[in-house]
């Protein structure tokens, strides 16, 4: 089975390797990070295996036991006056089975979330600049997962069939989309490696006869807790769909005493450093945590020259009352734009 998942996932990298960054296909609301945790660890965090039931809108394959009954909620106040977020729920089936001339407890977790975005009220003009009325749009992403160990080995293997709904004024489109995860933990080390890919699919309808490609998205992910320091530390090669994912920034280019202007030139090593986000929690199983993380890319591509604004910096923390969790993250853009992100987890057992 390890080898069949193995083969899918080699298969899927190389026929949909072609797969474009922002502004090149639609529904890019699927891959914003809507979660405080994720967000405080740098946007792309996918190795939690825990009790987090928001993680597996990330990363299928850690859907877990420990997610069951619980309930959370997300909300993010972006940039210009756009919102979003999401809802997610778990809950785990146990049956007994015979295996083995034993009677064994066989348990299976499925989780169901909710991604939608709200764009705001926009005000509508004719060709002539003549008012006519307002309008506004939005979208969403139902997504239905469920993970499954590999046999009796530290591999697990998981997947979201996502259905995708798009309203943008009077233009309408559906999609159909799929995530594949698979993770390797080690509970002895509490080590976790994954390789996810997200939003392999197609438009089922467009918004006018032109069909676009989905934001695909392929991430590797690593995580370990220290064994004798509360730390957790997170490190994600994000975007390894496209190489390279820089560009030259119309900003920097520089102009010398004979008018020559020579444009931003992006290293190897830059071009590396921008597929890397790392991230640490404090205190990651107690009642309190802390989180920081930096994404390079945020800050390499948001940064002013001669000014310290800390783009691609964010930082948060998590609160545990009995049954009821509360999240907050405040994640650096500009000088001029950051977001906050709050969230609730509540166990409904």
């Amino acid at each position: 089975m390890i080898r069949n998942l193995t083969v899918l996932f080699v298969l899927s990298f190389s026929v949909y390797s072609y797969g474009q960054l922002g502004g090149k296909s639609t529904y890019q609301f699927l891959n914003l990070v809507a979660s405080p945790r994720q967000a405080a660890l740098g946007g792309k965090s996918i190795t939690n295996v825990d009790y987090d039931v928001t993680q597996p809108l990330y990363n299928p394959a850690t859907i877990n036991s420990e997610m069951h009954n619980q309930v959370s909620a997300n909300f993010t106040n972006y940039l210009g006056g756009i919102s979003y977020g999401n809802v997610a729920y778990a809950r785990t089936f146990s049956k007994e089975k015979e295996l083995d001339n034993e009677t064994k407890n066989i348990t299976n977790t499925f989780h169901i979330g909710i991604n939608y975005i709200g764009y705001g009220d926009f005000e509508g003009y004719d060709e002539l600049g003549n008012a006519t009325s307002t309008f506004t749009g939005n979208e969403t992403a139902i997504s239905v997962g469920y993970a499954k160990q590999l046999g009796k080995s530290d591999f697990y293997g998981g997947a979201n069939i996502k259905f995708i709904s798009s309203t943008l004024e009077q233009y309408k489109s559906t999609g159909l989309a799929t995530d594949l995860g698979i993770l390797y933990s080690k509970k002895e080390e509490a080590f976790q490696a994954t390789l996810v890919i997200r939003n392999l699919g197609t438009q089922v309808t467009t918004y006018e006869d032109v069909k676009e490609s989905l934001p695909l998205e392929v991430n590797l992910g690593l995580s370990q807790e220290l064994e004798n320091v509360p730390i957790r530390w997170h490190f994600t090669l994000q975007n390894l769909q496209q190489w390279p994912i820089s560009f030259s920034n119309p900003s920097r280019v520089i102009t010398d005493l004979e008018n020559n202007q020579t444009e931003e030139e992006v290293s190897f090593f830059g071009e590396i450093i921008r597929h890397t986000i790392v991230g640490v929690e404090l205190f990651p199983k107690k009642g309190f945590n802390l989180r920081l993380g930096y994404n390079f890319r945020r800050g390499e591509e948001l940064r002013i020259e001669e000014q310290r604004t800390f783009s691609g910096l964010s930082a948060g923390f998590s609160l545990k009352l009995k049954r009821f969790r509360f999240s907050y993250t405040h994640a650096k853009y500009t000088s001029a734009a950051n977001s906050n992100f709050f969230g609730i987890q509540i166990d409904i057992q």
